[in-house]
């Protein structure tokens, strides 16, 4: 499973594991959502349904990292290198565009990629 993430100036690719979690956002796209910057390392975007984490991976390591952060119920794409926290799964890595992911602004457009 790819998905693609972009605006008007940049695109990320990510290729999903098959978690459960990254398996319940890829069944939800296409969205169109705003994407926020927080803390110094990451961006995150909001899903309309919480994700299922049930034998998903505890997220930590370098960036290109895709994750979700359980408690709060947001998707976080990692521009640079992060540890691991409690509630936080990992949903895939970046395979194109991952310096791309600190300049991602305003509105974003996440898709399937099909083969």
């Amino acid at each position: 499973m790819q998905i693609r993430v972009q605006n008007s100036n940049q695109t990320v690719i990510f290729q999903l594991n098959d978690s459960s979690a990254a398996k319940t956002l890829y069944d939800q796209l296409p969205l169109s959502l705003k994407v926020e910057n927080y803390g110094s390392n990451e961006k995150i975007f909001y899903p309309p349904n919480r994700l299922n984490t049930i034998n998903t991976p505890s997220a930590a390591g370098p960036a290109g990292t895709l994750a979700y952060f359980e408690p709060w119920g947001n998707v976080v794409m990692y521009y640079r290198r992060f540890g691991a926290y409690p509630g936080l799964y990992e949903l895939g890595h970046a395979i194109s565009g991952s310096e791309s992911i600190e300049n991602l602004r305003g509105e974003i457009k996440i898709d399937k990629l099909t083969k």
